[in-house]
């Protein structure tokens, strides 16, 4: 007898909240003001993403300390070792190059990874080495990247 009685009791409940959430859903939906402020969510949520991209993006660390352009190394490789098993391979070419563009011996860099890279990303990181190096040689010239041209 108390089994039946808790069932009615949670099957009323249930009912409620569910009656509950309709209830509100459609007064939210029935807001002239829902879809434009979904609309500027949307926008704000979407240029949000855009500018941790573009921070995200190389800001090359300041070559006299050491530990921050290890630091950096280590991230970029990170990075692109995490980007290539997404499948995003342009931008794991980019941070690999940013790597080896502040690495201390790249051309041993480049022969491990010439190994350990599949040949198509390998020769778009050759490709993109010298527009990298030319973005690490605008940055320490205190020149933006767009200012610089770059063949």
């Amino acid at each position: 007898m108390t089994w039946s009685k808790l069932g009615i009791a949670a099957a009323v409940c249930g009912s409620m909240v569910i009656g509950y959430c309709i209830y509100f859903d459609r007064k939210r939906r029935t807001d002239p003001e829902f879809k434009k402020k979904l609309r500027e969510k949307r926008r704000a949520r979407s240029q949000a993403a855009k500018d941790a991209k573009s921070s995200r993006r190389s800001q090359f660390p300041d070559f006299r300390d050491h530990e921050a352009v290890q630091t950096f190394f280590l991230q970029q490789i990170q990075l692109g070792e995490e980007l290539m098993g997404q499948g995003r391979i342009d931008e794991c070419v980019e941070h690999i190059a940013n790597a080896v563009s502040v690495c201390g011996q790249p051309q041993q860099l480049l022969n491990v990874l010439q190994q350990t890279l599949p040949p198509p990303v390998f020769s778009l990181l050759i490709e993109r080495l010298p527009t990298t190096g030319q973005k690490l040689l605008s940055q320490q010239m205190g020149m933006r990247p767009e200012d610089v041209d770059v063949e």
